[in-house]
This record gives C-alpha cells, structure tokens and sequence, in this order.
C-alpha cells in the first residue's frame, strides 16, 4: 500500500490552483469537470500519481466556504531554502503565518503557510531536518 493523494475542498478553484501551481511550484497533473454531481476534480503535485502523493482540490459548484473544523492539522512539504521559499511565496501575495525559525523542544527549522482556503501548509528545511535519534531523544525528554 503507498498514499496516493489528499483531497482538499475549495471554494475557488482557479485561485487554488495558482497558489499550488504558482506559489507552491507544483504542477497541475489532471482536471476533470463532472457535470452530473456539480464538482470538479484537479490533481496537482511534484511529481506523477505513479511515483508521488499528489493533492485532490475538489471544487463544489456554487459551494464558496467551508468550515475547516478543528481536526485538520497541515500538510507538510520539504524545502532546500525556507527563507528564500517564504520570502518569494509573499512576494507572489502569499501568506506567511509563522516565519522560518526552529521547532519548539528541537532543531528542525519550520514554517507554515496558508492557502487561499485556510489550509495550513508546514515548511520543513530538508538539510537541518533531524535525525530520528535526536527527535525521539526530544520526545522523549518532553514526556
């Protein structure tokens, strides 16, 4: 078994799409319109649906909010340059709700964004990300 997507519900889908394809540098993989349910399926992401976990925006005609709820945490994306990545994702109009820094209790350093829709987005710098000894020593030490 291996995850194929997430889907997320939006209440724009061009605006979603072009902070994912725009902002985020994914790529828009397939679209579908199903006339019958008054929905739309668009598939984006790094790399193919053979490969990669991608993301499924699915628009509901006519539908423009939703209550995101408490439940939804975030969804994680690894980055080489988190301060230049969050300085070009304002710059494009984005919004930056936590700016680069370290994690509490640990060393990795983090940032989260937001998309159009209220979705946080986590920011992972991949070379100071650390080692699963010294994140379970961390969670050991905070319990």
């Amino acid at each position: 078994m291996r995850i194929l997507h997430t889907m997320l519900r939006v209440k724009n889908l061009e605006e979603s799409l072009k902070f994912y394809c725009e902002v985020l540098g994914m790529k828009l993989i397939r679209q579908k319109d199903y006339p019958g349910g008054e929905f739309t399926l668009a598939f984006v992401g790094y790399g193919d649906e053979s490969d990669t976990a991608v993301i499924e925006l699915t628009y509901n005609w006519g539908v423009d909010s939703y209550d995101l709820g408490n439940a939804y945490g975030h969804i994680a994306l690894g980055v080489d340059d988190i301060y230049g990545t969050c300085e070009r994702i304002k710059q494009q109009g984005g919004n930056v709700t936590r700016e680069p820094g370290p994690m509490k209790h640990g060393t990795t350093v983090i940032a989260f964004v937001e998309d159009p829709n209220g979705y946080k987005i986590e920011l992972i710098q991949l070379r100071t990300q650390g080692s699963a000894k010294e994140e379970k020593e961390t969670a050991g030490a905070a319990s």
